[in-house]
């Protein structure tokens, strides 16, 4: 079919090149995506005479500015496969997924997942990758302290002072520095029965009561016993934290499927239990997804569908999530790793997908409160600080950015 298709602007001559602005997930140019992207978009070529595909792959320092000021530019790639959408579709510049992809394809997607790509219950944000969040412990040095895996805040307290008896650097390390806090943040205000909104999705919800409650017992009975290691946490940022567990150094911390192969990697036996809550389980886990969007300048809705509909086959998707060690995207992958023995290792992360919540990705204010939360929840467990004060001026903040929208 594509073969007959013409391109905007290209000439007159029937070929077709669509630009594709992808994120790294790479540690190395040995395992860089743009391998990946590459093998995907040769293969859909030969399937597609006269549609190209340009690969420029980025890392995850730059993608999103890189990406903001091609738009800026009226430079914007055909699909962009970033960490945010919102700020796009409120601007009109991206397709909605009704008209790009077939519908096969379209209700494949995980429910979750299809609803938080929504704005205005229209779908412009594809996800691409996902994952969850559970807490790891070093089994070694849990074993060593003769303690068991946490269920409730009063065990995960009373085992990591067990571990720091043990001389274990950090009992349970708190990453609350800028490079990631608003997800350590959220998994934390989860577990004690919060959020960042309220119950109904409809405003911010930073300094509600549970959130206070949450970071005054993290400030009293985890950072002020010394419980944490010895960065306070404001200034540890989650890589020093993942490097910390990799060496053997950390009891117990918040961590994702990456984590657990790179650390296996390094000799850590490593044990995984939903994050703890007040009296039990939290009331959920913290879901991460990254998406794929389509920017309408350039026309090529066609050939951005089909090239989609290509992408999300389960071949390609399952070759991207036994890459990175990342979460399918779709049911139909999902339920084919969750029937490889392979995957062992990912059974618990996927389980939680389908019930996990999500940041607020299709609130434009979103990236605003991000910020803030990056910049300030540090001090809400800082010596001679009032958290539910640090809350507050967050959630002005909030208001402030939703106000501007």
């Amino acid at each position: 079919m594509l073969a007959t298709l013409t391109a905007c602007g290209s000439g007159g001559s029937g070929d077709v090149t669509l630009k594709l602005v992808a994120a790294d997930y790479g540690s190395s140019g040995s395992n860089t995506s743009k391998t990946y992207w590459d093998n995907v978009a040769r293969a859909f070529e030969k399937s597609h005479p006269g549609v190209t595909v340009d690969v420029r792959v980025l890392s995850w320092k730059d993608v999103d500015r890189e990406v903001a000021e091609m738009v800026a530019r009226d430079e914007a790639p055909d699909l962009a496969q970033i960490g945010a959408y919102a700020d796009y579709a409120k601007a009109d510049k991206l397709y909605d997924v009704d008209s790009l992809l077939s519908v096969p394809t379209q209700a494949n997607f995980l429910p979750l997942l299809s609803q938080a790509g929504e704005m205005n219950r229209v779908q412009y944000g594809m996800p691409f990758a996902a994952s969850t969040r559970l807490l790891f412990f070093n089994e070694e040095l849990f074993d060593k302290a003769g303690v068991e895996p946490p269920r409730t805040w009063a065990e995960l307290k009373k085992a990591a002072q067990a571990l720091k008896a043990e001389g274990v650097k950090y009992p349970f390390a708190l990453p609350l520095g800028s490079e990631e806090a608003q997800a350590e943040t959220m998994q934390w205000l989860l577990s004690g029965g919060g959020g960042y909104r309220d119950a109904g999705g409809s405003s911010y919800e930073i300094d509600s009561a549970a959130n206070v409650r949450t970071f005054q017992w993290l400030k009293d009975e985890l950072v002020t016993p010394g419980l944490t290691g010895p960065v306070a946490p404001g200034k540890l940022d989650r890589q020093q934290a993942f490097d910390a567990f990799a060496r053997g150094e950390v009891g117990m911390l918040n961590g994702h499927p990456t984590l657990m192969e790179t650390a296996e990697e390094a000799g850590v036996k490593v044990g995984k239990v939903p994050l703890p809550g007040i009296e039990g389980k939290a009331k959920a886990t913290m879901g991460v997804a990254d998406w794929m969007m389509a920017f309408k300048q350039n026309g090529h809705r066609k050939e951005a569908g089909a090239f989609l509909d290509f992408v999300y086959q389960d071949k390609n998707v399952l070759d991207f999530s036994d890459r990175y060690d990342i979460l399918p995207v779709t049911v139909t992958a999902s339920n084919a790793m969750a029937e490889d023995r392979k995957h062992a290792g990912l059974k618990e992360f996927l389980a939680a997908l389908p019930s996990s919540e999500l940041y607020p990705v299709g609130e434009t204010s979103w990236a605003k409160v991000s910020e803030s939360v990056k910049k300030n929840i540090g001090k809400a467990v800082a010596p001679d600080t009032d958290p539910e004060s640090v809350l507050q001026q967050i959630a002005q903040d909030a208001r402030d950015a939703e106000a501007a929208e």
